[in-house]
């Protein structure tokens, strides 16, 4: 089972992350609705398991509450891939959302690094600030060693773009997490 479970208690935030790549139930709890919203429809496009509980500083704002969620839930995905053996590696994926178009392109390579072409016209999704997306992801790919390449080449509905940038995602995701045929690694290396 490709499955872990990470808790990561600090002064600001308390969570637990309980991930499974290969499916199973989804319930978000972080206190922030339209961030609930987005990692609900990151574990169903995913087709991942997920459970996330948050209790955040929110009467701070919602930065220390989705980053630190980002930290855990790619320790979890680095966890639960294990050695990164017998995996595609690669995905790709674009998601339409009525004006907005969103792409996504990574590489579970045990190299982290984040490219993000992304602005919002506006500053809140409900209680969200969408400038902390970036920072989800750029705590995301840190943690779980991935390359992770997300574009926004247009949109004008910040609610839209986001949802897309998490959809596309969860999609190429689903992708690369998929079993390779011969379950070894694809690297010329011979280890990622």
């Amino acid at each position: 089972m490709r499955c872990a479970r990470v808790e990561r208690n600090t002064k600001e935030t308390q969570i637990t992350v309980e991930l499974n790549l290969d499916g199973g139930n989804v319930d978000i709890s972080t206190g922030i609705g339209f961030f609930d919203h987005m990692l609900t429809a990151f574990a169903v496009h995913g087709g991942f398991g997920l459970k996330v509980a948050v209790h955040g500083d929110l009467e701070v704002d919602t930065h220390h509450t989705v980053e630190d969620t980002g930290i855990a839930l790619g320790t979890a995905f680095k966890q639960a891939l294990g050695d990164m053996s017998g995996i595609v590696r690669y995905g790709s994926f674009s998601v339409p959302m009525d004006e907005a178009l969103a792409s996504c392109v990574l590489d579970i390579s045990n190299r982290p690094f984040l490219v993000f072409k992304a602005s919002f016209e506006q500053e809140l999704c409900g209680d969200y600030e969408t400038c902390v997306t970036e920072e989800f992801f750029r705590a995301f790919a840190m943690n779980s060693c991935i390359t992770l390449h997300i574009s926004v080449p247009y949109g004008a509905n910040a609610h839209h773009e986001i949802e897309a940038i998490f959809k596309a995602c969860a999609h190429a995701l689903k992708i690369a997490v998929r079993p390779n045929e011969d379950g070894s690694v694809l690297s010329t290396k011979g280890v990622l």
